[in-house]
């Protein structure tokens, strides 16, 4: 493999580098912060893009210039003048791609925003703020012409999951089918009403949008006032269902403890993160979202961690081929508390539907 600084030299940036160093962030790719010498010119942010993960680069970083294209555009009407703070901006090759490949990775370089934090702790007031935050990115979008692809397909099928799990438990590649019979019934009673969103879309009720898909606290930028700058980490934004975005946020931001304490009993929904994600939300969104979309908000909310639960006990069927695990029950601990997560969403499920529609 090249060096770093060789590797900057196929785009066309500005500057003298005068460093190289590791970014901490980001499980996915590889990322470094790139200084220059020069006061007056920017800093880069230089990534490895995973290509075992997104196995089109080309798609990807098609996505990812039509949308930011996109966005800059909107802004643009609307007069901002901080353009390269307010939406990323990916720096060419003397060949005209935002990408580089070495022969053995794939390279990109954007502009790296100074000045600028992210947030790791999910309060109501983060909360909100991404909300309104996420919501406004897939408003922008609503009027774009050019079509994306699926930078990772089905990777909300609900329908292929179910699937996925039905073939790992015919396979029982690791011999434990008999120590997750409860799990499989109490899935098993909910299949069916999980798959909502495949069939409304069928019906023609249930549109794709672009989306962002893995909506963190941490995938926004601040200003140092604590005003949202713009949305980052773009490689999942494609065609999905609005769920996507909603729905996954407080799979997360409103449980009460990571997704594989064993503490079940301790797992429960934070109604203070629901509520103040979805006032920011409907905020931005409600100005496009349909009737459909809007009403079926609070299934979105139990979609994901039932998702994630079959997502996880496919793989501890499979012998724990995919996730990362630290000691042998680790995938079906994650099973029992998203299924309990699952649960607790699901009590509350009328309580939501009038925070939605009110």
């Amino acid at each position: 493999m090249h060096s770093r600084n060789d590797l900057l030299q196929h785009f066309c940036h500005e500057g003298t580098i005068d460093c190289v160093q590791p970014l901490a962030g980001g499980l996915i790719n590889d990322t470094f912060l790139v200084r220059t010498a020069e006061a007056d010119k920017p800093d880069y942010v230089l990534q490895r893009i995973n290509h075992h993960v997104f196995t089109d680069v080309e798609l990807l970083q098609h996505n990812i210039e039509t949308v930011t294209d996109h966005l800059r555009r909107k802004l643009l009407a609307e007069g901002v003048t901080d353009m390269d703070r307010r939406v990323l901006r990916f720096i060419k090759t003397a060949d005209g791609k935002t990408y580089h490949f070495d022969g053995d990775s794939y390279w990109r370089l954007s502009v790296y925003i100074a000045d600028s934090v992210t947030v790791d702790a999910v309060t109501p007031d983060s909360s909100y703020d991404c909300g309104r935050a996420f919501g406004h990115f897939e408003q922008q979008l609503t009027d774009l012409q050019e079509p994306l692809g699926e930078t990772i397909p089905d990777f909300h099928n609900m329908e292929l999951r179910l699937r996925q799990l039905r073939e790992a438990v015919a396979t029982n590649a690791a011999g434990r089918l008999n120590e997750v019979t409860k799990e499989l019934e109490l899935i098993g009673t909910h299949a069916d009403a999980m798959c909502l969103a495949e069939q409304l879309h069928r019906q023609g009720l249930l549109p794709k949008r672009v989306c962002h898909c893995d909506t963190k606290v941490n995938n926004m930028l601040f200003d140092q006032q604590g005003r949202v700058l713009c949305v980052i980490d773009l490689d999942t934004v494609m065609p999905a269902y609005v769920f996507s975005d909603y729905g996954d946020f407080l799979r997360t931001a409103a449980s009460t403890l990571p997704e594989d304490s064993p503490l079940l009993d301790d797992v429960d929904f934070r109604w203070d993160i629901f509520e103040a994600f979805t006032q920011g939300y409907l905020e931005s969104a409600n100005a496009f979202l349909t009737p459909v979309e809007r009403q079926h908000l609070p299934f979105a909310v139990a979609l994901f961690p039932m998702m994630q639960a079959v997502r996880f006990l496919t793989d501890y069927l499979n012998g724990d081929t995919y996730y990362k695990t630290t000691y042998p029950e680790h995938n079906l601990v994650r099973t029992r508390n998203q299924l309990r997560l699952f649960l607790r969403v699901q009590e509350r499920r009328s309580d939501m539907l009038l925070s939605v529609i009110s």
